[in-house]
C-alpha cells in the first residue's frame, strides 16, 4: 500500500465524516453488502480521480468491499477533505490527495495512481483518460474501460471519440438521470450557496445574482437563489435552456448587460471566458465572482490579476481584487469549484444515487467491456432503475405497479379512443 496525504494523523476525525456520510448513503451501502459477497471486482485494480470527500471514501469502500485495489487522487486542487483522505489511507486504500496541492503535485499523483497500472478508471473531469491517452499511452494495453463523473469531463471525451482519439470505452456516468436530474440539479443548487455563504457571510435576500449556464447545475442554483430572496438573472449561448430560465420567470440577457447588474456572479457552463476584461470593467464595486463549472477556466483570473492594482485575501477562500478605478471585485475560492473548494461538496444524501451509479457501472463494465467499441456509452437504463427503486425504498416511498392490462395497452398500437 502506497500512499501520500497531508497528515495521517487526521485519520480518526475522517472516519468519523465517513460514518456519518454513510449513514446518508442507504442505496450505497446496500451495493456494498451485495458486493462483499459476490466479489465483482477481485484481482482488479480500479483507478479514481475523484473529489476525495467523505461521500467519495464511501465509494471506494464499496468497491473495496467487492475485492477491487483501489488507488485514488484527487480531482481539483482544492477539494479535497485532509481528514477523509488520512482515513482511507490507514484502512488500506492507495491515496494520493491533500488540499492545496500545486500544479506539479496535482499530475504527480495523477501519474502515481497510474503508476499501479489500474485496469478500469473512475474520472471527475476526464484527467486520468488524458494522461493515459497522451503522457501514459503505454496503459492503453492495461485499461479495459473507464467511467466519467461530470458534464465537463464527458463534453472532453465526446470530442476525443469524435476525432477518433478515444482508446477504450467510457460510460458517461454524468448523462444519466439519477446522476443529472439530483446531483447536478439538487446538490450542485445547494452546494453552491454554502460554498457562497461560507466564503462572504452576505445576506442573499435582495441581491442580484446573475447565474451564467442553464444547465441542470445553473437550473439548481437559479432555484436556490431564488428560495434564499435573491433576484435572478440568467445568461445562455443555447436558446432553448434560455427559453426555458425566461419562462422560469428569470431575467435573461448578455452578460456584457448583466455584468453592469450583478452583484453576484456565479459560473455553470462548463466553458471558458465566461467572465473577462470585458466584463470586469462594467461590474459594481464590491462585486462577487465564483464558478461550479468543474475546471478553474470560466472566469478568466489572469486578466482579473492583470486589470487589478492590489490583491489581498480578506476572508478564507476570498480574495479581494482591487482595481485600478478604485473599485474592489471579490473572488471565491481562485476560480476553482466553489461548492467543495468553499464548502464540503454536494450533501451525501444526493451523492447516494450518483455513486450507485459508479458503483454499478463498474461492475457492468467488468462483464461488458469486451463487447464495447472506443467510444462514449450512456449507462444502461437498469441500473438506472434499480438506483431509482432503492433510493424509493430508502426513503420509505412506494408506487403504483401497472396491471397486466395496463401493461398489454401500453405494449400494443390496436387500441385507440
Amino acid at each position: 500500500m502506497k500512499y501520500k496525504v497531508k497528515d495521517i494523523n487526521l485519520a480518526a476525525q475522517g472516519r468519523n465524516k465517513i460514518a456519518m456520510a454513510e449513514r446518508e448513503m442507504p442505496v450505497l451501502k446496500i451495493l456494498a453488502d451485495e458486493f462483499k459477497k459476490t466479489q465483482p471486482f477481485a484481482g482488479l485494480t480500479i483507478a479514481a480521480c475523484l473529489h476525495v470527500t467523505k461521500e467519495t471514501a464511501v465509494l471506494v469502500k464499496a468497491l473495496a468491499a467487492g475485492g477491487a485495489k483501489m488507488t485514488v487522487c484527487g480531482s481539483n486542487p482544492l477539494s479535497t477533505q485532509d481528514d477523509v483522505a488520512a482515513a482511507l489511507a490507514a484502512d488500506g486504500i492507495n491515496v494520493f490527495a491533500w488540499r492545496g496541492v500545486n500544479n506539479e503535485k496535482y499530475y504527480w499523483c495523477l501519474n502515481q495512481v497510474l503508476d499501479l497500472n489500474p485496469e478500469f478508471t473512475i474520472d471527475d473531469g476526464a484527467d486520468l483518460i488524458s494522461l493515459i491517452h497522451g503522457k501514459r499511452k503505454s496503459l492503453l494495453k492495461i485499461v479495459k474501460a473507464g467511467q466519467e463523473e461530470t458534464t465537463t469531463g464527458v463534453i472532453r471525451l465526446k470530442a476525443m471519440a469524435k476525432a477518433g482519439k478515444l482508446k477504450y470505452p467510457v460510460v458517461a456516468v454524468n448523462d444519466t438521470p439519477t446522476k443529472h436530474m439530483f446531483d447536478n440539479y439538487y446538490g450542485t443548487g445547494q452546494s453552491t450557496m454554502d460554498g457562497l455563504l461560507r466564503a462572504t457571510n452576505i445576506l442573499l435576500s435582495g441581491k442580484v445574482v446573475v447565474v451564467a449556464g442553464y444547465g441542470y447545475c445553473g437550473k439548481g442554483i437559479g432555484l436556490r437563489a431564488k428560495g434564499l430572496g435573491a433576484r435572478v438573472i440568467v445568461t445562455e449561448v443555447d436558446p432553448l435552456p434560455a427559453l426555458q430560465a425566461a419562462m422560469d420567470g428569470f431575467e435573461v440577457m448578455p452578460m456584457p448587460r448583466a455584468a453592469k447588474l450583478g452583484d453576484i456572479f456565479l459560473t455553470a457552463t462548463g466553458d471558458k471566458d465566461v467572465l473577462t476584461k470585458e466584463h470586469f470593467k462594467l461590474m459594481k464595486d464590491g462585486a462577487i465572482l465564483g464558478n461550479s463549472g468543474h475546471f478553474n477556466v470560466e472566469i478568466n483570473v489572469k486578466q482579473m490579476e492583470h486589470e487589478a492594482r492590489s490583491i489581498k485575501q480578506v476572508r478564507d477562500n476570498l480574495m479581494e481584487y482591487t482595481m485600478k478605478d478604485g473599485r474592489h471585485i471579490y473572488l471565491i475560492a481562485e476560480g476553482r469549484l466553489m461548492n467543495l473548494a468553499a464548502a464540503e461538496g454536494h450533501p451525501s444524501a444526493v451523492m447516494d444515487m450518483s455513486f450507485a451509479d459508479q458503483a454499478l457501472t463498474c461492475e457492468w463494465l467488468t462483464k461488458n467491456y469486451q463487447n464495447l467499441g472506443k467510444q462514449v456509452y450512456d449507462v444502461p437504463s437498469e441500473i438506472d432503475e434499480r438506483v431509482s427503486r432503492l433510493k424509493l425504498m430508502s426513503m420509505g416511498v412506494k408506487i403504483d405497479i401497472l396491471t397486466p392490462a395496463q401493461q398489454k395497452y401500453l405494449a400494443s398500437w390496436q387500441e385507440g379512443t
